[in-house]
């Protein structure tokens, strides 16, 4: 994962017994040492076993590498094609450039298997390349701080599955995180000491081009300016009032030649501590009463022509635009920046609706596109997987979602809703979309789970955006994608450690039994868990919701395992059987935990309810229910669906109640498959 362009597979294995040795058709530079080092060490990890590492020993599988010069590495439409030939004589590689080396040593690695005389690599025919150059990942630092060491983990398994674009949102109203010396007062007052050196964000950047990504930074202006207004309150459209109800609201005043002044320095230099040419302005959410509310800002507006915000939004960002290009940089910012004419080489980021794929690429603009693509909505991988980067219809309200949301959204929804008459993309407006990237919105994220919010569901977004437009089979992506979670765990990723870590911590005497309900269960879904957070009044990062899981593997198992049951294969009983077993065991298991335990005990009763679905498994297993189990099972099966229809669309279903624990039940399709 991501799938080849096209791939041959023998069914034959060549050993890795005797270790990799690694032939290069001319000296290769530093940075492909270090990648080669890098595969020898997750091949050993996936071997279990330090494995040989003599390029001289005889006996030892041969790595063949050849691969072109490409001046644009590490940069938009750098060479990414290879082709990569695993056969009982050795490996070949061919690559038209580094990139193509990397890419070709991340399938070599997950070509790695046990076979029954130790690891091997499964021979095969691999000719690859990326559908769209810009795939990425998008990581809010700002709302919370994450150690550098979370970022290379992010990095090292962005490596192994194509990804090749870090977009670190690094500015926001909740926190200024670089070290600024020519505005000292940004980490000071705008960080809460809580901010990268200079030097680490060079060696981050180091770090991530050693492994074939580009970090694209982004400080969003002029809205969600709360943490720079901290310290620089003259450039406010309105008073700072660090206690205002949506520290989101705060803007920078658009008029005022200081503000263009601060964001010139400023921009020139943190573009200076990151070396790719794309740098993210943001532009996003700007509260226009932030400048309605202002009458200097009014009566310039007035003088100027700017019939409203939108066009002296529009203003603003045509000079931001013209200060990144005079220090080397092309700017990219949120969709809210084409709401009114700007230069066409401003890359917009379609993030509200799938429209503006269509819109902005008609006006001519680069596009990325993240609708479709939220990891902090906590959608699951095969809603994901379904989106593609050229379908102006794929993520977005529609019409009757929009007059229901229009209640508490306001002419704000207009905006997320799709627009049927929207023509497909022609051949020009194609060429226009870079690719796409998935965001990772942080009030509800921390270190620790960081990684449980991307993987596996980031692997399966890869693929969407390397993989060619017709590999659609959900059921078979999910079926790998449970394996690709466990090798990028075994190679150094810590999802699973992290979760069983938060497990341990609520119920030291048996975690086992949190990890039992949490195999069954996915968090609720499009922001309903952080509005259960504001609605608690606190925070505390270890509420069950937190450790579940939007794609449960053990559910998805079992979920595929009962539809093979349903279909006629019988085989699968057994296995059937001892996951039922577990999970109806579990409701007396987490109630012994649980006691006093004020996170967990919110969390019985759906583990009484999830023990009582697995009795109704075990019972179907066995043959026919009768009309009373029946009866009650359906109505049992009906109450929890209704809440997961509720609580995982987008438009709440009116008196259904909240889950508890914000957990939804995931084993209700198997549960079904079984009762036929």
């Amino acid at each position: 994962m991501p799938l080849p362009a096209s791939a041959h597979y023998s069914g034959q294995t060549l050993s890795l017994a005797n270790g990799l040795a690694v032939q290069w058709d001319h000296a290769p530079t530093p940075l492909l040492r270090r990648a080669a080092d890098r595969l020898r060490a997750r091949l050993d990890r996936l071997a279990g076993r330090v494995l040989p590492a003599d390029d001289h020993a005889s006996g030892a599988a041969m790595l063949r590498v050849r691969y072109g010069a490409d001046p644009s590495f590490l940069a938009l439409g750098e060479k990414e094609q290879y082709r990569l030939a695993v056969r009982p004589d050795g490996i070949t590689l061919d690559a038209a450039g580094p990139a193509g080396v990397l890419d070709g040593f991340a399938t070599l690695a997950q070509l790695a298997a046990q076979g029954p005389q130790g690891p091997v690599l499964m021979q095969a025919d691999i000719d690859d390349r990326p559908r769209f150059p810009w795939r990425g990942i998008m990581i809010d630092v700002s709302r919370h701080f994450m150690r550098i060491e979370t970022l290379h983990r992010q990095i090292d398994a962005m490596e192994q599955v194509k990804l090749n674009v870090l977009h670190l949102h690094l500015g926001d109203s909740q926190g200024f995180r670089v070290e600024s010396r020519l505005f000292p007062g940004l980490q000071r007052q705008g960080s809460h000491g809580q901010f990268y050196t200079q030097a680490q964000i060079r060696d981050l950047v180091a770090y991530a081009a050693d492994r074939g990504v580009r970090i694209v930074p982004e400080f969003d202006t002029p809205g969600h300016a709360l943490a720079i207004l901290l310290a620089y309150p003259a450039l406010a459209a309105q008073p700072v009032d660090p206690a205002m109800p949506d520290p989101d609201d705060a803007a920078l005043n658009p008029t005022l030649d200081a503000t263009l002044h601060f964001v010139t320095q400023l921009y020139g230099e943190m573009g200076r501590l990151f070396s790719d040419r794309y740098f993210h302005a943001g532009g996003d959410e700007v509260q226009a009463e932030q400048w309605t509310r202002n009458p200097k800002i009014t009566a310039f507006m007035k003088a100027h022509g700017f019939a409203d915000t939108a066009s002296l939004q529009a203003a603003f960002t045509a000079r931001v635009q013209s200060v990144l290009a005079r220090q080397g940089k092309i700017m990219v910012g949120w969709d809210e920046v084409s709401a009114a004419p700007i230069p066409k080489s401003v890359v917009v980021e379609a993030w509200r609706s799938s429209k503006f794929i269509g819109t902005a690429t008609r006006a001519g603009h680069p596009v990325v596109v993240s609708a479709g693509y939220y990891l902090d909505l906590l959608n699951p991988a095969e809603q994901h997987y379904r989106v593609d980067p050229l379908d102006v219809q794929a993520s977005g309200l529609t019409r009757a979602q929009a007059d229901i949301k229009r209640v508490t959204m306001g002419p704000l929804v207009d905006a997320f809703t799709l627009d049927p008459t929207l023509p497909p993309l022609d051949a020009a407006q194609q060429k226009l979309v870079l690719g796409g990237e998935a965001p990772l919105w942080s009030e509800l994220v921390t270190d620790e789970t960081l990684m449980r919010a991307c993987v596996p569901r980031a692997a399966a977004i890869a693929e969407r955006f390397w993989s060619q437009p017709e590999i659609r089979d959900v059921d078979g992506m999910d079926r790998r994608l449970t394996e690709v979670a466990s090798r990028l765990e075994v190679t150094g990723l810590q999802a699973r450690a992290n979760a069983y870590r938060m497990q341990a911590r609520l119920a030291p005497a048996d975690p086992g039994a949190v990890a039992c309900l949490m195999g069954a269960v996915m968090p609720v879904r499009n922001y309903a868990l952080n509005s259960f957070v504001r609605r608690s009044g606190q925070v505390r990062f270890d509420e069950l919701a937190e450790i579940a899981s939007p794609d449960p593997i053990a559910a998805m198992r079992f979920n595929a395992l009962a539809a093979r049951f349903a279909a006629g294969d019988r085989g699968v009983a057994e296995a059937l059987r001892a996951q039922l077993g577990a999970w109806a065991a579990c409701g007396d298991r987490f109630a012994t935990v649980a006691q006093g335990v004020g996170a967990l005990e919110q969390g019985l009763p759906v583990a009484r309810d999830i023990a009582a679905l697995a009795r109704i498994g075990l019972a179907a297993l066995s043959g026919p229910l009768d009309d009373a189990q029946r009866r009650d099972a359906v109505a049992r099966i009906a109450a929890d669906q209704a809440v997961v229809e509720s609580f995982a669309g987008v438009v709440r279903t009116h008196g259904v109640k909240p889950p508890p624990a914000g957990l939804l039940v995931a084993i209700l399709p198997g549960i079904r498959s079984l009762m036929g």
